[in-house]
């Protein structure tokens, strides 16, 4: 694929040699596996589960994981007409030569992109058409929980937690190359272990449970990591070439959740609860920000807040984090869950985003679901973030959950008003979002046997919550697709008849499906239509005798538990959280008269870990506060001489901006930083560079508290930059924010003699030379404007193939790069290849 670098849209997303990438050498791993994405790079590189798994196959001296993430449509377009497969990144293998192909499935709309990236590999689609040559082809992540829809796809799927399975089934697969054993042989092998889920081994039955084929592999357990503590974090994460969805350093302090939430499905699948203590989570952290210069900290958890030790680990933290300008963002917050004073640590450093998740409107509602919040803890909360500076607070809110009433909808409205009147004393802009979801009932939830409501019902909730929100101009209004979520609901509740539409559709073109500007709902109604499915069908109510698709795929947590919690929603009762209340008897743990449900070989005590008995923000605490650390001063200037050649050249300006940033915090050099709401460190560039254009005489400026040798800062960037970029030189400069940029440029075009006519090139550069003007049209960002760009170029000459010329901005500044590609307008991308030699300042 990286012969199409100069093809492809943003070719960065295609390099592999990203900071903390891993590369082996083939000829000496026993296993080569790719780990796969079914989307975008900027989705799936802020994906922790295949951050995780990438560490712990690749800490494995015979294995070797590479990353994949499905093309965008016109990359894929490119590879189709140039017959060229889809490759792993680190060392553009085609996929058609892995050992294992391992999907991340984390929803049920990126089912099409599955069979996008197999086509695109020349994959066979479903698992029965494949033989011992081609990958084993296996999936995990949470929607495997019920993966019946493209379970025909699939080799093998990982229930559960996959890290230490990942590395038994490579095992696995070299012994059985090792061995001479074929496909089915191997994964007779392999069923006898916890969270393998062998699709092939189960006879579908529509919409009802699949028939075992084997006596002896009735009934599929999760695979669990009983304790954290013992799996190492990756630290080194590989740093993203561009922004991404989620551009921050990630850090898991615990997983599982036992609130109880009676709609979500992760709070029951990843039960227990397990913390990772917090030494390990301070070094982790320590090591992580130094391994990647990333300027934002995330605790992540399903509930942040309800890590026992969270005051604790923010303290322990806090310091290091201040001294690099590095902010703090605790995401899945409960309300309450998160004492004023870490609030007020938090906005010394950056007021990042706070997103609150009442999920309902009336207390009434919010007890049905066993949300455990109450309305007082929610304005208390708002109260003291806006008093603290935030200027603004986004509710998540779910509409058609069981039991709704029009005055449930009703109290998003006024629930938000209420937040609204609490920040009265805080900023002056103050906003309020409610972003809306729509109630889908998960297969493992207490909710399951639930209906969802229709299409016209959805589009009437709406309708109606935006004329109550219209009269409100500080309130704002989001929600998610009624159409998406109609989609949602049926492949989260079907079974694998319905293979044969995720196929048709993806014939059909319904690939990105959760991009709305690439959603339409219609293709897949007249699908469903054709297959004789109605989609009404999968929306409704079901009985709790009733059979389901997923029966056969256990979380750990029983049946008679759900029901009992569907029961208890409906009488409007709370469960308190088991990690600090009385246990529920939910089946996961190891109880006295009840041993856990999750058994297995050599499986050790299964219960929650916690790093406290009691969460340590609860009662009164003692102040505490830190030294404010200067970190505004501008004491040196220094200019960063530095050549961008090789791969780099496909970097764009704003990717190398972040990357720069982000080496020099790697390296310890003192930044100084802007002062205001988003600090923001002191660097400047001279003329951004066109993708595709190397340069041996590139330049940044940057402002430092105190001196650096020139060495240091040298040696400490070079080993901390990719491949193709290279410091050079460092000039200290006066501290004024505005220097002097370049008045003349001098490039290299050098021209490819086995696929154009140099001399009819040099004619057509001769003839633009000895013209007065050379009009073009460039489009700017609201119209197009003509340019004569004949009095840019103050100079050329012809060696052979290669043009040397000089660029004058002395008047205006255009691309050069747009300057050729306008003078020799039917030269391809790949037909040349050009490099800024010199600037004369």
């Amino acid at each position: 694929m990286k012969e199409l670098l100069p093809f492809l849209p943003k070719p960065s997303h295609y390099l592999g040699n990203e900071i903390n990438s891993i590369h082996k050498d083939k000829a000496h791993v026993a296993v080569h596996l790719g780990l796969a994405f079914p989307d975008r790079y900027e989705v799936g590189m802020s994906y922790l589960g295949q951050k995780l798994l990438y560490k712990q196959i690749n800490d494995q001296p015979d294995f070797w994981a590479e990353r994949i993430f499905a093309p965008s449509m016109d990359a894929a377009r490119i590879l189709k007409e140039h017959n060229l497969p889809l490759c792993t990144l680190e060392s553009d293998t085609p996929l058609m030569d892995l050992d294992i192909l391992a999907f991340s499935l984390t929803h049920e709309l990126c089912y099409t992109n599955i069979l996008f990236m197999l086509d695109l590999a020349g994959i066979p689609l479903r698992s029965a058409e494949r033989s011992d040559q081609h990958p084993l082809v296996i999936a995990g992540g949470g929607a495997v929980f019920n993966a019946e829809p493209v379970a025909d796809f699939f080799d093998l799927m990982v229930l559960g937690d996959g890290e230490e399975l990942l590395v038994i089934i490579a095992e696995a697969v070299k012994q059985a190359r090792e061995a001479g054993s074929g496909r089915n042989e191997l994964l007779a092998r392999l069923k006898d272990f916890p969270g393998v889920y062998i699709p092939s081994f189960f006879r579908p039955v529509p919409q009802g449970k699949p028939i075992p084929v084997f006596n002896n592999y009735q009934r599929v357990f999760k695979a669990l990591v009983n304790d954290l503590n013992q799996v190492d974090f990756p630290t080194s994460q590989v740093l993203p070439f561009g922004k991404i969805v989620h551009d921050r350093l990630s850090v898991e302090i615990a997983r599982g959740c036992t609130r109880g939430c009676r709609f979500c499905q992760a709070g029951i699948i990843y039960r227990p609860v397990r913390e990772r203590k917090v030494p390990d989570l301070v070094d982790i952290i320590n090591n992580g920000l130094k391994g990647t210069g990333l300027e934002e900290l995330s605790f992540l958890s399903l509930s942040t807040g309800d890590f026992s030790a969270l005051e604790r680990l923010f303290l322990e933290t806090f310091a290091g984090c201040q001294s690099r300008q590095v902010s703090i963002s605790l995401p899945s917050l409960r309300v309450g869950s998160v004492s004023e004073r870490l609030m007020q640590l938090m906005a010394r450093i950056r007021r990042t985003h706070v997103t609150l998740a009442p999920e309902a409107g009336t207390q009434r509602l919010r007890d049905v679901i066993n949300k455990g919040i109450h309305e007082d803890e929610l304005l208390s909360h708002t109260q003291a973030l806006f008093r603290l500076g935030w200027n603004g607070a986004k509710l998540y809110f779910m509409l058609g959950l069981p039991t709704e009433t029009l005055e449930d909808i009703k109290g998003i409205r006024d629930l938000c008003l209420k937040v609204l009147e609490t920040g009265k004393h805080g900023p002056r802009r103050i906003q309020v979002t409610a972003s809306i979801s729509l109630f889908v009932p998960k297969p493992q939830t207490p909710f399951q046997w639930e209906s969802q409501m229709g299409l016209e019902e959805a589009r009437e909730k709406i309708s109606y919550l935006r004329e109550l929100f219209r009269p409100h101009k500080k309130l704002s209004l989001k929600w998610h697709d009624p159409e998406m979520s109609l989609l949602e609901g049926v492949f989260s509740r079907g079974g694998r008849e319905l293979s044969r539409v995720v196929e048709s559709a993806w014939r059909k073109g319904q690939v990105f499906t959760s991009w709305s500007d690439h959603f339409s709902l219609e293709p897949w109604l007249e699908i469903l239509k054709q297959e004789e499915l109605d989609p009404e069908i999968y929306l409704r109510s079901r009985t709790q005798d009733q059979a389901l698709p997923w029966d056969h795929l256990d979380s750990g947590v029983s049946r008679k538990y759900l029901a009992s919690e569907r029961s208890r929603a409906l009488e409007t009762k709370i469960t308190r959280d088991c990690r600090y209340h009385t246990c529920r008897s939910c089946g996961v743990c190891d109880r006295k008269n009840n041993p856990s449900r999750l058994q297995g070989p050599g499986r050790t005590r299964v219960d929650n870990i916690l790093n406290l008995e009691h969460r340590d923000q609860e009662g009164q605490n003692k102040a505490v506060d830190f030294e404010q650390q200067e970190l505004f001063a501008k004491n040196f200037h220094y200019r960063i001489w530095y050549e961008k050649t090789g791969l780099s050249v496909y970097l764009s300006q704003l990717e190398l901006q972040s990357l720069l940033e982000r080496a020099m915090r790697r390296c310890d050099l003192p930044l100084s930083f802007s002062r205001g709401f988003r600090p923001m460190p002191l660097i400047s560039f001279g003329q951004a560079l066109s993708v595709g254009i190397a340069s041996l005489a590139e330049w940044f400026n940057v402002f430092l508290r105190q001196a650096e040798p020139e060495k240091k800062i040298i040696d400490g960037l070079n080993m901390n930059l990719p491949n193709g970029l290279k410091v050079l030189r460092v000039e200290e400069l006066s501290l004024g924010r505005k220097q002097a940029q370049a008045r003349l440029e001098e490039f290299r075009v050098e021209f490819r003699p086995d696929r154009q006519d140099v001399s009819e090139l040099q004619k057509i550069w001769s003839d633009f030379v000895k013209s007065d003007l050379f009009m073009v049209e460039k489009q700017g960002k609201k119209k197009v404007t003509n340019r004569d760009i004949r009095g840019l170029v103050k100079s050329s000459q012809w060696q052979g193939h290669v043009l040397e010329l000089t660029f004058s901005w002395e008047k205006e500044y255009l691309s050069p790069l747009f300057v050729i590609q306008r003078v020799f307008q039917d030269l391809g991308p790949d037909g040349f290849t050009m490099t800024k030699t010199r600037q004369i300042i």
